[in-house]
């Protein structure tokens, strides 16, 4: 069986209705753009605030300054008029209203039939609204598919960065353990990799992301055949071996262009 997997598409449209092809799609989440750091033109923020603040806004994150970066998206929440209004409320509002634009621009270029888990920038609450027939959203559970057991996990866990759907790893590894609850499964997705050092160094951002320690764990402990992620843009390793599980990192999908291919 062809099993093609997206993650991290943020934004690709165009890119993702071509994804589909092989026997499942399976997509591990970050379906919105909300920066671009290679082009501070695209995005909502971008769309929102205009090009200038969101050159700002990176420069502070890349540097770890996370407070002023936030305290200077409240200024701007608080000054633009516009289409938008003023105030916190109206901006928040014109947010979602992009969002929700760009999650109906992603489900209805998502081939089908797909199975979907959350990454740690999607807002899971509005997927209901733009999802089509043959999309299942599966987090903390499994599918079985023309005989292989696949176990899909989302979201991020904790961070600096406070993307909008992070987690505790207590709440993550609760998940996990919905997906074995019936038994081991041949191929394990989650949206963020095991907490392996050269799995989580981004090598343009020069920063470890955080990976998961019970992905790990589970890995080690239950040596599913495969175990399949995305997150980090630019990984130092894309795959490491831990005993018999190929943990593979299966590619920034914004930047690719193209889905990962694993024969099972």
């Amino acid at each position: 069986m062809r099993v093609h997997v997206v993650s991290d598409v943020h934004g690709t449209a165009d890119a993702l209705a071509q994804a589909g092809g092989g026997d499942m799609l399976i997509c591990l989440g970050d379906m919105l753009l909300f920066l671009d750091y290679a082009d501070p033109g695209q995005g909502i923020y971008a769309e929102l605030y205009g090009e200038s603040y969101t050159r700002e806004y990176i420069a502070l994150r890349t540097a770890k300054r996370f407070d002023e970066a936030r305290a200077l998206t409240m200024r701007l929440m608080t000054s633009v008029n516009g289409s938008a209004g003023a105030g916190p409320g109206s901006m928040r509002e014109a947010a979602q209203a992009i969002i929700r634009r760009q999650y109906k621009e992603m489900f209805d270029a998502l081939p089908s039939p797909a199975y979907l888990t959350y990454g740690n920038v999607d807002l899971p609450e509005l997927w209901a609204e733009s999802l089509k027939p043959g999309h299942q959203v599966i987090d903390g559970g499994r599918v079985v598919v023309g005989g292989f057991s696949f176990g899909l996990a989302g979201a991020g866990l904790l961070s600096p960065y406070r993307t909008p759907n992070e987690i505790p790893e207590s709440a993550f590894a609760a998940k996990l353990d919905a997906i074995i609850a019936n038994g081991p499964v041949d191929v394990l997705c989650t949206h963020i990799p095991p907490a392996v050092p050269e799995l989580l160094f981004d090598t343009v951002a020069r920063r470890l992301e955080t990976g998961s320690v019970s992905l790990l764990e589970l890995i080690k402990r239950e040596q599913p055949r495969y175990a399949l992620f995305g997150h980090v843009h630019q990984p130092l390793a894309r795959r490491v071996r831990i005993g018999r599980t190929e943990c593979i990192n299966v590619g920034h999908f914004r930047a690719t262009r193209t889905p990962f291919v694993l024969d099972v």
